[in-house]
């Protein structure tokens, strides 16, 4: 069993020595290779990761068509600004093709988990030459997969799955003792501008973790759409995370006079202090009629937006 560290009992320097020290341990002389997403925990692993081993490890960004608007670009930018060169790996293909007619949601997630480490990255393995893939894996990832709430796509080891026999590289995971608030003080003491360690959480499946049912290009556009803007309208309240999911049923909705049989958005913000609990944040009614608003009007084909009231649990942050 995995041995928690809490935030408060937290001592960040020695941390980051013992798992730089671990991570070059492990690697040797060889080389290694991590996929930073832009959220908080794989851009703490990619500093660990550079401290550790500087230019022999090779940090990818896989485009997987499921990120926010520009995103790829953005998060490039501001680790080229700390030194930290990022490659953009497009495989917006390979995950949709992957994902096409799929509704199920662990099957959702066992395509993403699939597509992500067997293929693209078996593949940039293989060419890199590395041995170990890092990457951000947290407790509660842990937690919520063994508990079967569900399938995180970074849980491997604690499900008896072997990495080496799955996909033909070690895996190494520094943050497995920590949750979120304990990750956020690591990432401040590397050095990370508080526009990556301390920006709300996003999920490793993405947006397609916000869409029930079929994943498809035209879906991630709405999606992508109103979480531009939940995410400037919310971002001043200090929640700990803030989303918009786009249900699969569709609903009656009018539009200049007419029936409009149109797509709902359903927006969460989450009050919570480790994700393992939260409530949704007590928002103003005029914000709540703003949201809906802007989605309405700014987000083809959406006509309807309400705001989930039920805590997790037994409600989960996330929709799927």
């Amino acid at each position: 069993m995995t041995k928690e560290i809490l935030a408060e009992k937290l001592d960040e320097k020695a941390f980051i020595d013992e798992k730089v020290a671990e991570i070059r341990q492990q690697v040797g002389d060889g080389i290694a290779i991590n996929a930073l997403s832009g959220g908080v925990d794989s851009s703490v692993v990619t500093m660990l990761g550079h401290l550790a081993l500087g230019s022999r490890l090779r940090t990818v960004l896989i485009d997987n068509a499921l990120m926010r608007e520009g995103e790829p670009v953005r998060v490039a930018g501001l680790f080229k600004a700390l030194g930290i060169d990022i490659e953009i790996v497009d495989a917006r293909e390979e995950f949709l093709a992957a994902l096409k007619g799929i509704t199920d949601p662990e099957e959702k997630r066992e395509a993403i988990t699939q597509t992500f480490y067997k293929k693209v990255f078996g593949r940039l393995v293989k060419e890199s030459g590395a041995k170990f893939l890092l990457q951000g894996t947290i407790l509660t990832d842990i937690d919520e997969t063994v508990a079967g709430i569900k399938r995180q796509h970074n849980v491997f080891e604690q499900l008896g799955i072997d990495p080496r026999e799955a996909f033909g590289y070690g895996i190494i995971e520094p943050l497995i003792q920590l949750r979120k608030d304990g990750v956020r003080k690591v990432g401040r003491a590397t050095g990370l501008p508080a526009e990556l360690f301390d920006r709300i959480p996003f999920p490793g499946p993405a947006l397609a973790a916000r869409i029930i049912g079929e994943v498809t290009q035209e879906r991630l556009d709405t999606v992508r759409k109103a979480t531009a803007i939940v995410e400037e309208l919310l971002k001043e309240t200090g929640a700990f995370q803030y989303l918009a999911i786009l249900h699969n049923d569709r609903v009656t909705g009018m539009r200049d006079g007419k029936r409009d049989f149109g797509q709902q958005i359903e927006v969460r913000c989450w009050d919570s202090h480790d994700a393992r609990t939260a409530k949704p944040t007590q928002l103003p009614y005029s914000l709540l009629v703003e949201l809906a608003s802007r989605i309405t009007s700014e987000v083809p084909g959406v006509v309807s937006v309400t705001y989930n009231i039920a805590s997790k649990p037994s409600s989960t942050i996330e929709a799927i």
